[in-house]
């Protein structure tokens, strides 16, 4: 602590990020980035955007690429925002809509972002607890709050809402801002962006980082009506007004046109995960139903933090979770097909 930082700088207790290895020859199942890397579309439009036209600044609003999401959705451009990153995306939108007299809800095992958020822009939350099979139950989120934030599928869950659940939300609390939040949408789940044309309060954000496997190039997104998007560029441009580069604006929109590779590396993943999945179970571990690039998993009578560090001597991260609920699970991003016979391998070694 030091006498210099601001007051809010003492409450905060900071996002923590899964780990970024230095060393080379582990096998990375820790972060949900794509084993495959991104199109060579994306690939070769950054290298020609990397010109001299860097010197000057980039289209602030993302105009192209803000075009292209819309039209694949029947939106308009100016329907569509974009930012760097679905973590920036999702700041903006804790900002602009999501801060309000009541609590906002989510639930009490989701991405762990929010409440950092939460504490970051002093607003009141309340989580919402899953059931037993760590399912969200939308029932549980009732008209006493300010707004609501699920993701779908959930994290680290993976366990996706079905659309009409989602629609019964949004249809429940219409004075009330329902984000939808689809970073792992494209891997089996059903994305609620066919209801934002009837539906005025729903803000769905969703990102590059995974199915198209540009994690390390920093674009997310988010779709609603006019009037959220509004709320959204006024919090943007009071903040930094370009926060796509040229290079990112390139290599997004070439990867979104992409839909070959995209569709192909998706249900190449999916497999894999089904695949996976089973094998675990062969070794003991209960999984929940994933529709997500990752699976949440606890062996029968084996400690999560026990496994976690075995897995890690044998040159294997996957990542594990303290609150109590979920201590002995194990969140296992989805590798190639070698990448996941190592994890099998270590866990035989270790199992047995």
């Amino acid at each position: 602590m030091s006498q210099f930082w601001s007051p809010i700088v003492h409450t905060l207790t900071p996002y923590v990020a899964g780990e970024q290895p230095k060393q080379g020859g582990l096998i990375k199942l820790n972060t949900n980035e794509s084993p495959y890397g991104p199109s060579p579309l994306a690939i070769a439009a950054i290298k020609e955007a990397s010109d001299d036209a860097l010197r000057l600044y980039p289209d602030p609003t993302g105009l192209a690429l803000r075009q292209a999401i819309a039209a694949s959705h029947g939106l308009d451009a100016e329907e569509i925002f974009v930012g760097n990153g679905s973590d920036e995306v999702l700041a903006h939108t804790f900002q602009a809509l999501l801060n309000h007299e009541r609590d906002l809800l989510f639930p009490d095992i989701t991405y762990s972002f929010y409440p950092t958020y939460c504490r970051l822009y002093g607003i009141g939350f309340r989580t919402v607890p899953l059931d037993d099979a760590m399912r969200v139950r939308i029932e549980d989120y009732g008209p006493d709050c300010g707004a609501i934030i699920l993701p779908n599928p959930n994290a680290p869950t993976g366990i996706a809402l079905p659309l009409a659940d989602i629609e019964a939300l949004v249809l429940a609390h219409p004075q009330k801002v329902v984000v939808i939040d689809e970073a792992y949408v494209d891997f089996g789940a059903e994305s609620a962006v066919s209801l934002i044309r009837s539906c005025p309060n729903l803000l769905v954000v969703q990102t590059f980082s995974k199915s198209r496997g540009l994690a390390g190039l920093r674009v997310g997104f988010a779709m609603g009506q006019r009037h959220l998007i509004e709320a959204l560029e006024r919090v943007k441009d009071s903040f930094n007004s370009y926060p796509l580069d040229r290079l990112a604006q390139a290599g997004a929109l070439a990867s979104w046109q992409d839909q070959e590779w995209f569709t192909r590396h998706r249900d190449m993943l999916i497999a894999s995960r089904e695949r996976l999945s089973l094998s675990l179970q062969q070794l003991g571990f209960t999984i929940l139903p994933s529709s997500a690039n990752f699976v949440f998993a606890r062996h029968t009578d084996r400690k999560g933090a026990e496994l976690l560090q075995a897995l890690r001597d044998r040159g294997v991260l996957v990542r594990r979770f303290g609150s109590e609920r979920i201590e002995d699970f194990l969140r296992i991003s989805i590798g190639t097909d070698e990448e996941c016979d190592r994890l099998l391998d270590a866990l035989h070694q270790i199992l047995n």
